[in-house]
């Protein structure tokens, strides 16, 4: 799909006119390169993490939940997880989507999609995370912002518990 751009977030509007179903709100696209193969000719497995968090991190800034500067909160891994639906191979294009689901008040997680895009729209692999957002100088956890908060539930359509 010659007309998809590349690491440009991509909205609802967007990825419903490339065939990608709510709930999904944001997405990146991107290209499956040589070095992502494994000695088969097909994505390796490892590639799908790398995916999911080269999304996370623009996403979690578009989301208001960090910056990215000095005073952000660390933001850690607790979980990830990834299943393989279907191969992938060099040169197809893909979109990762992804959103958060649930939150607490210093940690959320995450559900990510991989969406083959060509003629025909096909979802690869899913997974999911959970992060923890932590103080940066000092022991403990950091809260969400409120701003993050608000944007996955009104973006995401993310549940708040606890």
């Amino acid at each position: 799909m010659s007309d998809l751009p590349y690491h440009t977030p991509l909205g609802p509007d967007r990825l419903r006119a490339l065939g990608i179903p709510a709930p999904w709100t944001y997405g990146l696209a991107d290209r499956v390169r040589f070095g992502e193969l494994d000695a088969i000719g097909h994505v390796n497995h490892t590639a799908y993490l790398r995916w999911f968090e080269s999304f996370r991190l623009p996403y979690l800034k578009a989301r208001a939940v960090t910056d990215y500067g000095p005073t952000a909160p660390r933001l850690v891994l607790k979980q990830v997880t990834c299943t393989y639906l279907a191969e992938m191979g060099l040169g197809e294009d893909y979109i990762v989507t992804g959103r958060a689901s649930r939150f607490r008040r210093t940690s959320f997680t995450m559900d990510f999609a991989v969406w083959r895009v060509g003629d025909e729209v096909a979802r690869t692999a899913e997974g999911g995370a959970i992060v923890v957002l932590l103080n940066r100088d000092a022991p403990g956890r950091y809260p969400i912002p409120d701003a993050g908060r608000a944007a996955f539930t009104e973006q995401d359509g993310a549940v708040a518990e606890g």
